[in-house]
């Protein structure tokens, strides 16, 4: 019998069982298809295979300029095979740059930089993504334009700032000023826009949370993998900045890019003295991506299955 045949209004049972019949068949196909393995071709593995020779190059060469002599560096051709000398150019690079303290100030710049951006950025995009209030628009387009602004415009006022409360050629100098950034902002807010839902939010008012229970105890652990991957990438922009670190501090009182320009002093560089203290520089930021990496990007994985 067909549905045509039936009385008026007895065809909804008949309706109802093609579609369980239409989504039972639909499961069976997704679970199929999820217990199937997709192989990448040749040309896929090729293509990665030039990529990852493509990154790690950089890193390999500094390596083998690192552990042979400047004469042998200036050679043409360049040598492409380590050379006998990496640990003693690393041990003249670390006592001429003065590369323990350096290390050090840098790890208490970025590590700062990074948690207070973090936080700071969560909090704000929490609030121009979910919270409804006057002016909210304006505010977060003059937050985005500040990112068109270059930052060299405000160095001189900046310097004169950090002169007047007494920081300069201090850390808290080169911390303050970038505790926050636009870009961290926004980023947060296009992420909680998407991955927080608005009925969360509700149900932490209906049980009577205020705000910042509701973004200490909802958004906090729904921004977790956003806020993962925010961190990452502010530490490695904090401990790799150069340009405000080097106008307002000093070799006595340097973070690692600054105490890296001690080894280019002198009429004649030394090639392979540089790029060994450029080595040291990477080393823990490669032992962070190591030791972090496969967390972060699990972090990511999970809030993007939750998404």
């Amino acid at each position: 019998m067909t549905t045509e045949s039936l009385p008026v209004g007895t065809d909804a049972p008949v309706r109802t069982a093609e579609r369980e019949t239409a989504a039972r068949g639909g499961r069976r196909l997704l679970r199929q298809g999820a217990g199937r393995q997709h192989h990448a071709g040749p040309l896929a593995y090729v293509l990665l295979a030039i990529t990852a020779i493509l990154s790690i190059f950089p890193l390999y060469w500094t390596m083998v300029a690192a552990s042979t002599d400047n004469t042998r560096v200036s050679q043409t051709p360049p040598p492409f095979l380590p050379g006998p000398n990496l640990f003693s150019n690393l041990a003249r690079a670390w006592d001429e740059a003065a590369m323990g303290k350096a290390m050090i100030n840098s790890t208490i710049v970025a590590g700062v930089i990074a948690l207070s951006t973090v936080f700071f950025a969560t909090l704000a995009g929490f609030a121009f993504a979910k919270l409804r209030f006057k002016g909210r628009n304006i505010l977060l387009m003059l937050v985005i334009g500040t990112m068109m602004v270059p930052p060299q415009l405000g160095v001189v006022p900046l310097f004169m700032m950090m002169s007047e409360l007494g920081w300069s050629q201090q850390l808290p100098a080169v911390i303050f000023p970038t505790l926050v950034s636009a870009v961290g902002v926004f980023f947060m807010r296009q992420y909680l826009s998407e991955a927080l839902p608005d009925e969360l939010v509700e149900a932490g008012r209906v049980d009577g949370a205020h705000s910042l229970r509701i973004f200490w105890s909802i958004v906090l652990p729904v921004a977790r993998p956003a806020m993962a991957v925010l961190f990452m990438i502010t530490f490695v922009h904090a401990w790799n900045d150069f340009f405000w670190p080097f106008v307002v501090l000093d070799m006595t009182n340097p973070t690692v890019p600054v105490a890296l320009t001690q080894l280019s002093a002198g009429y004649i560089r030394d090639q392979s003295l540089i790029m060994a203290g450029a080595l040291l520089g990477t080393l823990p930021l490669l032992a962070m991506f190591i030791v972090f990496g496969r967390q972060i990007v699990s972090g990511i994985m999970a809030g993007a299955v939750k998404g």
